[in-house]
């Protein structure tokens, strides 16, 4: 008997598990709709303001004009102190989403062995988004200047502050560059973490082969108004653009992870509900025989 109930609480607690988590899926699901919305809508327009400047700009310093930008050359004046390289790495307030911030973090940590200055035991610095990422860099000894609260729901004026900050460390020459560590939704079914070089900007790697292959790249643009209004306007906006959709993918890839550990909790959780039925099932028919047997025998014995 002691059997029977205790597989039967067994039951109850994977039941209740598995209403947890399918109330998980459908939270998650529910949230990827309208994050992959807002990415989706907002990646042709970023990506394309970002290519031209990007072309405009190596245009302009390949044709010898002299006109260049300090987020593209750094800052016209010597710096003070030596410029440091800072690392966002952007990653999950909550867990349950599999393995999302195992990945963004990894990479990033390659990132700061490799890059030559980008830990801050080499005197780089280091901002982290999201408490998960903050609780690990903490556990392995890392030490962050700055921790930001992103949340799933990411408000453009909160990305566009950051990207200000960064904007005018950079050209007073306190930081040397600004990498960004997130996870990339290139689609529904595949996320790749990657590092993004947010500052200096650079041109793109077609127009950089091109040009060191002796040949021109791109077109000759005439400018109205002049060249240095246009450039003080479109770079900063790229650069806000491009932080902004790195933290809108990682949102959504956040929402997708979560919603594939769910629901792979969920299949599990009523995987394990039928093999403890079918176990509590023959034990409840052995108890069965078992009872019938001590009758038949008591029976026999009165005879």
């Amino acid at each position: 008997m002691g059997k029977t109930r205790e597989i039967k609480k067994r039951i109850k607690a994977v039941g209740n598990i598995r209403r947890i988590t399918k109330t998980m899926q459908m939270i998650a699901t529910s949230k990827f709709a309208r994050a992959q919305q807002k990415a989706t809508a907002t990646k042709p327009f970023t990506e394309g303001v970002f290519d031209l400047v990007r072309q405009i700009a190596d245009n302009l310093s390949s044709g010898g004009s002299g006109i260049s930008h300090p987020l593209i050359s750094g800052p016209s004046e010597k710096p003070k102190s030596t410029p440091r390289p800072v690392t966002l790495i952007i990653t999950s307030d909550r867990g349950l989403c599999g393995p999302y911030n195992g990945s963004v973090l990894r990479t990033a940590m390659a990132h700061l062995r490799n890059h030559p200055g980008a830990s801050p035991r080499d005197g780089g610095e280091v901002e982290i988004a999201g408490r998960k990422g903050a609780s690990f860099l903490k556990f392995n000894g890392i030490a962050t200047t700055q921790q930001h609260a992103l949340g799933d729901k990411p408000e453009y004026r909160d990305i566009e502050r950051l990207a200000q900050v960064f904007m005018d460390r950079f050209i007073k020459g306190e930081i040397a560059s600004v990498h960004v560590v997130y996870m990339k939704f290139l689609s529904v079914g595949r996320q790749k973490p990657e590092v993004m070089q947010l500052l200096p900007l650079q041109p793109p790697a077609s127009a950089a082969s091109a040009q060191s292959s002796g040949k021109k790249t791109g077109v000759e643009y005439e400018f109205s108004p002049k060249a240095e209004l246009l450039l003080n306007t479109l770079l900063p906006a790229a650069v806000k653009s491009m932080l902004s959709q790195a933290v809108n993918d990682a949102v959504v890839s956040e929402h997708i992870a979560r919603m594939v550990a769910m629901k792979s909790a969920t299949d599990n959780a009523g995987k394990m509900g039928k093999r403890l039925t079918r176990q509590y099932n023959r034990a409840r028919q052995a108890q069965i025989t078992t009872e019938l047997t001590e009758i038949i025998s008591g029976a026999a014995a009165l005879e």
